[in-house]
């Protein structure tokens, strides 16, 4: 994919204000609701090959009983982000995550910013029993 056609799939629904433009659509439950529901509103600062920087407002949407995003909703970010990163470097496909480790450090309450880089990708995962 070309840097363009992944900056618009992690943008979904951003307006140039960075107001979340097609909050609505979530409740209408789109196909791919999933990666909807958690990418509404992300904005991508900067991409480049292997590379990808975002920010995002804390939509009242990912926020958990403590008023912080949860962290599932991190993890989720993290998978998808990754995998947008994947197809920045070239790659027809992101194939699949193996392995995602997240250490908490703070609570994010007002916004969020991420970024992703590919470290290495390999055509083949080998099961060892």
């Amino acid at each position: 994919m070309d840097l363009e056609t992944v900056k618009k799939y992690l943008e979904k629904g951003v307006g140039a204000d960075g107001d979340d433009k097609n909050a609505s659509t979530i409740n209408g439950m789109p196909s791919r609701f999933f990666e909807n529901f958690i990418m509404q509103g992300l904005h991508v600062d900067q991409i480049e090959k292997g590379r990808v920087l975002c920010s995002m407002k804390v939509p009242p949407r990912l926020l958990n009983a403590g008023n912080f995003l949860h962290g599932g909703a991190t993890a989720s970010l993290v998978d998808l982000v990754g995998s947008a990163v994947i197809y920045s470097y070239g790659a027809s496909t992101s194939g699949v995550s193996v392995e995602i480790s997240i250490t908490y450090l703070d609570a994010a309450y007002v916004g969020i910013n991420a970024c992703c880089q590919v470290v290495r990708i390999s055509a083949s995962l080998r099961s060892q029993f």
